[in-house]
């Protein structure tokens, strides 16, 4: 199982937005700068996340991104569900009832998406911010 380059992306933008909630807004291309990626396919992913309600953004030569106001405690698992969809990873191809594969499978899915929904990006930015004070 691997999720997108995509989701990579950004689960790395949205901690960093993060970090700097309360401060200006990020540009797209301070944002791409920051992972090395071109600002078209960075806007793709941006977009995905303001629809999902994760951030907001302000149009204009000083507008920007930032961390939506009504999503204070955002988890691994929306960010995810943001760009990759919230379908199921694993089909049974063989249709029948009471596929055992496929309850196994869906028992383990379930508990992955437990576990991403319990980690918050603002504990993760948290680390990273602490991290950042040491190297000083």
């Amino acid at each position: 199982m691997k999720y997108s380059n995509a989701t990579n992306y950004a689960l790395h933008t949205m901690v960093y937005l993060t970090i700097q909630q309360g401060e200006k807004l990020a540009g797209v291309q301070e944002l791409a700068d920051m992972q090395r990626l071109s600002p078209t396919y960075l806007s793709k992913i941006l977009t995905k996340l303001a629809k999902a309600g994760l951030i907001e953004s302000t149009p204009g030569a000083k507008g920007g991104y930032r961390i939506s106001r009504t999503k204070q405690r955002i988890s691994f698992l929306d960010v995810i569900n943001a760009i990759e969809g919230e379908t199921s990873l694993f089909d049974c191809t063989i249709h029948h009832e009471g596929c055992l594969i496929e309850n196994v499978m869906r028992e383990a899915e379930e508990n992955m998406k437990t576990e991403l929904k319990s980690k918050l990006l603002v504990d993760i930015a948290k680390e990273a911010e602490a991290g950042m004070s040491k190297e000083s």
